[in-house]
């Protein structure tokens, strides 16, 4: 008896350790599964993209995806109430509204070596946009461009006549480099006309230098206010001066209050912050200024408009075409001039806080605009022309 208990206590420890491998295997092939099931789920999701890639093939072809953007200044700063600071304007809106990283340089003095040592900078921290504004980065692009070739330079304000570092030799843009220029004649045109069809009649011009884009405003400034002279038939003088810097300074601000003294009404400060000079003078003796470069209202009340060209646009524009995949066929290798027969990008300031003419009407800045913009309107843009002789107002040319 006791044999057979035995046996049967035996039987059923058996059949119990049976039952529990039983158990403990169910565990065991449901991980054994699971893993299976996402590598399944793994393989779909590298197959996903590659059908994807079939219909995102133009996307594909749209080229280069801007890592990082840096803009390099040239002598002024980011916040210089002039073209630095409105292309940096468009630097920053087009990055922050995109998700991209973005940031400046300074370079350490007015050298091209030190413009090349900021631009290497930006390059070794990770830009693979560098958009530099201002003639004075021509002899930079000159040496940088074939240096970077997959870096994609946007040179805005730099013109065919500064790709050189002797001005005996010139150069064209690479493949990666686009130059930017704008027709400063016609912004000069309107601000011209608008000041003269609002009743001045002693003007005055203050080029920073005589570079290109100065003489442009310069010589359209003078045009504008021959024409609208001819339609008022008013006689209109302009004493007219280049101060050979872009920053203010004592003797400028006496030049000016000496043009203030005798009459002059109103002057075209047409150069950085050279501006700053002009209304230092036109605040003592009441006078009036025009800016430039971008809305300068806001500055002070004695600036009546400005002559304007569309900086932060242009740089928005670019950056996002590039992004598109525009680059090769808009861009690379190319000089590109921004006028109105392009679009809106000259002008002068038309918010109801920056318009403060007393009978110059917003109909009839319109009406001239819709000219220069069709054609019907031409603008001499001379840049050679340092000194423009010009029938039908008197100019005075003051070293």
């Amino acid at each position: 008896m006791k044999k057979i208990l035995a046996l049967l206590l035996a039987v059923v420890m058996v059949l119990g350790m049976v039952a529990c491998a039983s158990k403990n295997e169910t565990p065991a092939e449901t991980t054994t599964t699971e893993p299976a099931a996402t590598e399944t789920t793994e393989e779909t999701k590298t197959e996903e993209p590659a059908a994807e890639e079939k219909t995102e093939e133009p996307a594909e072809e749209t080229g280069a995806i801007i890592q990082k953007v840096a803009l390099v200044t040239d002598v002024g700063t980011i916040d210089d109430e002039s073209f630095n600071q409105a292309t940096w304007q468009g630097v920053k809106a087009y990055c922050e509204a995109n998700g991209i990283e973005y940031t400046y340089y300074q370079p350490t003095e007015d050298s091209t070596e030190a413009r090349c040592i900021s631009i290497d900078q930006a390059i070794k921290e990770g830009a693979n946009v560098v958009v530099m504004p201002g003639y004075l980065f021509g002899a930079s692009i000159v040496r940088e461009q074939e240096k970077y070739p997959d870096v994609y330079f946007i040179a805005v304000d730099v013109g065919a006549g500064d790709l050189t570092e002797d001005y005996a030799t010139y150069y064209d843009p690479a493949a990666n480099v686009v130059c930017a220029t704008f027709a400063e004649e016609q912004a000069g045109y309107l601000a011209g006309y608008a000041v003269v069809m609002d009743g001045y009649t002693k003007l005055g011009f203050l080029g920073g230098m005589a570079v290109p884009a100065v003489i442009r405003y310069g010589y359209g400034w003078l045009q504008g206010a021959r024409d609208a002279a001819k339609e008022l038939g008013v006689e209109v003088e302009c004493n007219y001066t280049y101060a050979g810097q872009f920053n203010p300074d004592a003797s400028i601000t006496a030049k000016m209050e000496g043009w203030y003294t005798n009459g002059t009404e109103i002057v075209f400060a047409c150069g950085g912050g050279i501006y700053a000079s002009a209304v230092e003078a036109a605040n003592i003796h009441g006078a009036k200024v025009v800016g430039v470069d971008v809305d300068q209202s806001y500055i002070d009340a004695c600036i009546v408009t400005s002559a304007m060209k569309g900086l932060q646009n242009v740089t928005e524009t670019i950056l996002a075409d590039l992004e598109a995949g525009k680059w090769e066929s808009t861009y690379g290798g190319k000089f590109i001039t921004y006028s109105l027969a392009e679009g809106d990008y000259v002008g002068i300031p038309t918010a109801e806080s920056s318009w403060r003419f007393n009978n110059f009407t917003m109909e009839q800045y319109e009406a001239v605009h819709a000219k220069l913009m069709s054609g019907e309107i031409v603008v001499d843009n001379n840049s050679d022309n340092v000194n423009p002789e010009i029938e039908g107002i008197t100019v005075n040319y003051v070293d």
